[in-house]
């Protein structure tokens, strides 16, 4: 147990919400622990955890600017230059930050390779030492393993066998991998199931966006009680409705929590924090991945082959194939309790 409130720097990469929601359960632990988080990061990821968090102190980043439209390899190829120039800021703002506030005792970084210092442990959390890009999946993972050498510890989301990353996290020829559990932030509850169909809407523009406009219209004609939430994060929360369906710009994590456990059925990316939230909250769900997003086109895969969940590309869905959805076991797993030992390395 931390007794002297040291500060432990917190930095997820802003690309959706995946890696700021999955901080949240570290967050709460480091709290637990005495220790004070300072959140680091920009966009949408900084203003979520702000919300989540009113009262830390926070550290803005520089932004990488992923974005993504139709080819992610080539446009993240292209964008390569302004990604390596964020790292080199980021960097440069952590050292000079560290400096200044002698009381910081650690890094943790989801993501963001420049989130590192040579003054005090730093850790890295990744579910991908093996990143999948097609024929060159050797070349990204060499250079993704070769950063978190760098770093005192990586973390891996995930139980020791990768029953919930696969191979993406089989990689496991380094001492300082630790295998830390399936991260979420939320607690299952036994709820009515208010909600028929909850859609759960993410990931960085412009595709957040295509997904929107084709999942309305899909559910345009449904009578079925279907809630939206946008993945928006805006200065005000708004809540409407339309015929059946109800929309939420964005939600936090208490009322998250509770729109899931009231659902039947979520569908939503096959992001990886999405398959963590929802296998603790033991959800029935049908996965739309992103189109050419490898990480999220193996998940889907993976878990349709082990008959937890199907999916379908974007431009084929309908709700008619939510019925596959009860020919599936669901997602399943115990909520980890991170332990202090966790901590031990500040």
């Amino acid at each position: 147990m931390n007794s002297t409130q040291s500060k432990i720097i917190i930095a997820p990469l802003n690309w959706g919400l995946g890696h700021a929601s999955r901080c949240v359960p570290i967050i709460n632990a480091l709290i637990s622990e005495k220790f004070i988080p300072i959140i680091a990061s920009d966009g949408k990821a900084l203003d979520f955890l702000k919300k989540e968090f009113p009262t830390l102190e926070t550290l803005e980043l520089p932004s990488y600017h992923i974005k993504y439209g139709k080819n992610i390899k080539w446009n993240l190829l292209k964008q390569l230059p302004t990604i390596l120039k964020a790292v080199k800021k980021e960097k440069q703002l952590l050292e000079q930050f560290i400096g200044k506030n002698k009381d910081v005792v650690g890094v943790i970084s989801d993501n963001r390779f420049g989130v590192r210092s040579n003054r005090v442990p730093s850790v890295y959390i990744t579910h991908q030492t093996t990143v999948l890009s097609g024929f060159t999946t050797f070349i990204t993972s060499k250079i993704h393993q070769n950063s978190i050498k760098k770093f005192n510890e990586c973390w891996i989301p995930d139980t020791e066998d990768s029953l919930f990353s696969g191979k993406l996290s089989e990689f496991k020829k380094h001492k300082n991998q630790k295998f830390i559990g399936v991260l979420s932030r939320f607690k299952k509850e036994e709820l009515e199931k208010s909600i028929n169909i909850l859609v759960l809407l993410s990931g960085p523009e412009p595709n957040r966006t295509f997904f929107e406009k084709k999942l309305m219209l899909a559910f345009k004609k449904d009578t079925r009680n279907i809630v939206f939430v946008l993945g928006k994060v805006e200065v005000h929360q708004k809540k409407w409705t339309e015929k059946n369906l109800t929309f939420y710009n964005y939600v936090l994590s208490e009322e998250l929590e509770k729109l899931i456990n009231a659902s039947e059925i979520v569908v939503c990316r096959s992001g990886y924090s999405s398959i963590m939230d929802l296998a603790v909250l033991n959800k029935k769900v049908f996965f739309i991945p992103t189109k050419n997003q490898p990480e999220q086109e193996y998940l889907a895969s993976y878990f349709k082959e082990k008959k937890v969940a199907p999916f379908c590309i974007l431009e084929d869905f309908t709700s008619y194939k939510l019925e596959e959805v009860q020919n599936y076991s669901g997602l399943n797993s115990e909520e980890t309790k991170l332990s202090s030992d966790l901590f031990s390395l500040f």
